[in-house]
């Protein structure tokens, strides 16, 4: 089975195909794989200005990783000021290395809504965050079309050249969201005056903006 394999429609689907996955994919929390699957078929070979594919596919993963902020930035006021007690100190934590936590976040496979979320909670500086989202998606992205067009789709192929069969590549990635998903829940039930308390005292600070 070759990479394309995965995607019925192929990378003939153009520019157009790549926003739209790419969008989707960084739409729906913890599924970055299609996409960035999608990026290295149309990566390979010089049918894709290599550009156009980076710039094309951090803008769209960008636009989509606003909306989750912005959800989570709107979605504090549906908790309980007993859940919002407990995400405090965490989200002191990560709201004064906010914009390096979301570069990293951007520049990596990291599953980065681990940290948008609690941003968005926090209700932290939104120009910072597109700019810190949209720098570190083009890092990421950049080395993905490089490695991928110099040196083919050779690493992954030499994965998919035994497996005929795309369904466990498809059911690893649905595991792995439902296993992100419960971890965020986990995040917004866990006490974290006591877990940071002791190391990371200026966490439990008042913070009269909250």
């Amino acid at each position: 089975m070759d990479v394309i394999d995965l995607f019925p429609f192929g990378a003939e689907i153009g520019y157009l195909g790549l926003a739209v996955v790419s969008f989707l994919g960084s739409l729906v929390p913890f599924l970055p794989v299609p996409s960035f699957l999608l990026l290295v078929t149309m990566a390979v070979g010089d049918t894709f200005n290599l550009h156009i594919l980076v710039l094309l596919s951090a803008a769209c993963a960008t636009g989509a990783k606003q909306i989750i902020f912005y959800a989570s930035y709107g979605g504090r006021k549906m908790m309980s000021e007993e859940a919002r007690r407990r995400m405090r100190p965490f989200e002191r934590l990560v709201k004064r290395y906010g914009a390096a936590a979301v570069f990293v976040a951007a520049a990596t496979p990291m599953p980065d809504d681990l940290v948008y979320v609690p941003l968005g909670l926090a209700r932290y500086n939104p120009r910072r965050f597109f700019i810190a989202t949209f720098t570190g998606k083009i890092v990421l992205h950049y080395i993905i079309v490089l490695i991928s067009h110099y040196l083919g789709a050779s690493i992954l192929e030499a994965y998919f050249a035994n497996n005929t069969d795309p369904t466990p590549v498809y059911i690893g990635v649905a595991v792995f969201a439902a296993a992100l998903t419960v971890i965020v829940v986990l995040m917004l039930r866990l006490d974290w005056g006591k877990i940071l308390g002791k190391r990371l005292p200026w966490t439990l600070e008042d913070d009269e903006s909250k």
